[in-house]
């Protein structure tokens, strides 16, 4: 019954959380011509809500430690990937960011139009070395306008409890371009687990750390430090590490 119950609530929540997410999608494709400030709103609420509708509907909270670590200046921001949710948990804490992201998400009808609307960068995961030229060319143009540039340096979604080598994309950038790296960990792959549909209760953690400097070292060098910090605090936060 607690199973059930879990998936039922589930449910509530995808439905609810998807409507929401075309509702908002078609407004902001209908206002593309207002300003990014405008537009940026939009999504900070559409990120409250769908936080707000996983507490309501799944029991799952969220709570943020180290946001003194948030510079205000902009940074490079990479984040460990383990689900959906992470993609836009994080976002009303921060100034207004990019996301390097596969260019495929632009096929998905409205929400995918919409994502186009704020400059991210898409790439091919194929491409490779064409990829990494790419992230650090257009990541440059958005830092010197002033966004923030977020990394999910995996590549993909990773099963809590595992982890790959890093791409080297994000230290890269963040070399070139003089910025500092700042690092999230978080345990939302407890709870919201790859492949199962259930949500379940509980309290995720994001944990952000102090910026990490990418001068004066090799971009594989700052994945490595980035790497041992963000993995450091999975183990001491994810019940999958232990």
């Amino acid at each position: 019954m607690r199973v059930m119950m879990q998936k039922l609530r589930a449910l509530v929540f995808y439905v609810v959380g998807f409507a929401a997410a075309i509702g908002i999608s078609i407004v902001g494709l209908l206002f593309f011509w207002a300003p990014q400030a405008f537009l940026w709103r939009l999504v900070v609420a559409i990120s409250r809500f769908l936080v707000w509708a996983g507490d309501f509907f799944c029991n799952m909270k969220v709570e943020f430690e180290g946001t003194e670590n948030i510079p205000e200046e902009p940074c490079v921001i990479m984040i460990k990937h383990t689900t959906t949710l992470e993609v836009y948990a994080y976002l009303p804490l921060f100034p207004q960011t990019c996301w390097v992201l596969k260019r495929e998400i632009f096929w998905i009808p409205l929400i995918g139009w919409a994502i186009a609307l704020f400059q991210p960068i898409a790439i091919w995961r194929s491409a490779r070395g064409r990829a990494v030229k790419q992230v650090i060319q257009q990541g440059k143009e958005r830092l010197a306008d002033g966004l923030l540039v977020t990394v999910f340096p995996e590549g993909t979604r990773v099963p809590p409890g595992e982890t790959r080598r890093y791409g080297v994309s994000g230290a890269a950038l963040a070399a070139e371009a003089g910025v500092p790296i700042v690092p999230i960990a978080h345990n939302a792959g407890d709870f919201w687990r790859r492949r199962e549909f259930a949500k379940r209760p509980g309290t995720i953690r994001f944990v952000i750390g102090a910026p990490i400097s990418a001068q004066g070292r090799a971009p594989r060098e700052t994945n490595e430090v980035v790497q041992e910090w963000i993995e450091g605090r999975m183990r001491e936060i994810s019940a999958h590490y232990r």
